[in-house]
């Protein structure tokens, strides 16, 4: 799109541009409105005034007149101003008996007005083209019955109204020009800082750490954007960080399997004799299986970070009681710990294969820890289903009990890896509980041990 295009297309342009525009249609609207409200109210007043001054004189012209004749009248009633153009008497005959000195037209009007009568002739054009706001008034003389005519002259109030009006006329464009000038400035100074923001976004690449973007003095709306900004960034720096530190774990907790393997089966080829039922069941079917269980662990985080529960079609009724009996009977079955339940009815809205998930991998780490025992429970209290697991282990250090659910996490013995973890099954027990709206805490079970309580929204709307 060329130049002279974009400027016939609003949306093309910058919003200075926009701005500046807005507010000058705007600026111009109001002074259109106030100088043609300015010029009439000005052109009312004055002719108000004029008219009220002629009417004023007619009265002190009908007062002197209704004691003496109109060619005893005091000459000053009979003069002009800047209002008052013409003054006339005009008797019953229609002849003119005194009127303004330099008056050279005939009589105003052939009206004649009974005593005390007054009426406003509007606006009259004489002979001469003078024009003139015409009012008359009747008043009765000792020589008879007269006419008074005071004309108010239009043409000074229209020329103040015509100066006001050019100087409107000439005055406004400068306004509006100074106003443009004024908006495009301070506009532009207004989104200095957004350009700089844009600038140093621009130049930030994924390889980046610890970038952020300029952030203005105050408290205005461009410093919160900067502050929101620089607060994503950084969730970014962190996000990234965490994943290069999964990537390195994940490859770490990778190779010492597959190096098991590759020795193993490097050595049965050189010497095949030695790849015997002892060297497959005590080397190569451990580390295949311990690879597979990681690699379904990674798959499992990757599917919890990828989708949220609650908007999956896999969102039913799931009830907590039926996990927890079928953990108890399958801990029963393949271990030698004793598994004791507290069971009562709850059920949640969620993933069941998630949720299963998420207490087998706690019944599993129970398991692995405990001395003898373990316990678990379920309830319901105001709208939250509670789910419980306690081990009588040597329990979890205070210190620790945030960092163990982080990823590839371990204790030092015994929550180490030779107790048969592989570090990430708190982590999805943690990220599975976050899905379906809800927290996993840690505390010292009374007595010894540690105990795992899972609270979970009955109804995730």
């Amino acid at each position: 799109m060329n130049f002279a295009s974009s400027i016939l297309h609003p949306s093309q342009w910058s919003v200075r541009i926009r701005s500046t525009v807005a507010s000058t249609l705007v600026i111009a609207f109001c002074l259109v409105i106030a100088g043609v409200a300015l010029v009439f109210v000005l052109a009312n007043s004055l002719q108000l005034s004029a008219i009220d001054s002629s009417d004023a004189r007619a009265t002190q012209l009908a007062q002197q007149l209704s004691g003496e004749s109109a060619t005893d009248l005091d000459p000053s009633l009979l003069s002009t101003d800047s209002q008052i153009g013409i003054v006339q008497i005009v008797g019953a005959d229609h002849q003119v008996l005194a009127q303004s000195p330099g008056t050279e037209n005939g009589v105003l009007s052939q009206r004649v007005l009974e005593p005390d009568q007054s009426e406003s002739f509007g606006r009259v054009k004489l002979s001469d083209n003078s024009d003139y706001w015409l009012i008359g008034r009747g008043v009765a003389t000792p020589t008879g019955l007269v006419t008074i005519f005071v004309g108010a002259d239009r043409e000074p109030v229209e020329t103040v109204v015509t100066t006001v009006a050019i100087l409107l006329a000439v005055v406004g464009p400068l306004v509006l020009a100074l106003a443009a000038f004024a908006t495009y400035r301070l506009v532009g100074s207004a989104l200095a800082p957004v350009e700089r923001i844009r600038t140093r976004v621009a130049s930030i690449s994924s390889g980046s750490h610890g970038e952020r973007v300029p952030v203005p003095s105050g408290n205005d709306e461009i410093a919160r954007l900067a502050k929101t900004m620089n607060d994503m960034l950084a969730r970014l720096d962190e996000g990234a960080q965490a994943q290069q530190r999964f990537i390195s774990d994940a490859s770490h907790e990778l190779r010492s399997p597959l190096s098991t393997i590759t020795t193993a089966l490097e050595l049965a080829h050189r010497r095949p004799e030695l790849l015997d039922d002892a060297l497959i069941e005590d080397a190569l079917l451990p580390e295949a299986r311990r690879m597979r269980q990681l690699i379904e662990d990674l798959l499992t985080l990757a599917r919890v970070d990828e989708s949220d529960v609650k908007q999956t079609k896999l969102a039913v009724d799931v009830d907590i009681d039926d996990i927890l009996f079928n953990e108890k009977k399958r801990i029963s079955g393949i271990s030698d710990v004793t598994v004791t339940a507290a069971i009562v009815p709850v059920r949640v809205n969620g993933d069941p294969r998630s949720l299963t998930r998420l207490v087998r991998n706690l019944v599993d780490n129970a398991v692995r820890h405990a001395e003898t025992q373990v316990w678990l429970s379920c309830s319901e209290t105001g709208g939250t289903a509670h789910i419980v697991v306690e081990d009588d282990g040597p329990g979890i250090p205070a210190s620790e009990r945030e960092r163990i659910f982080g990823r590839f996490v371990r204790l030092d013995s015994p929550r180490s890896r030779e107790g048969g973890g592989s570090g990430l099954g708190l982590a999805i027990a943690s990220d599975i509980a976050v899905a379906h709206a809800g927290t996993i805490t840690v505390t010292e079970r009374p007595g010894g041990g540690s105990s795992f309580d899972i609270a979970i929204p009955t109804n995730q709307d």
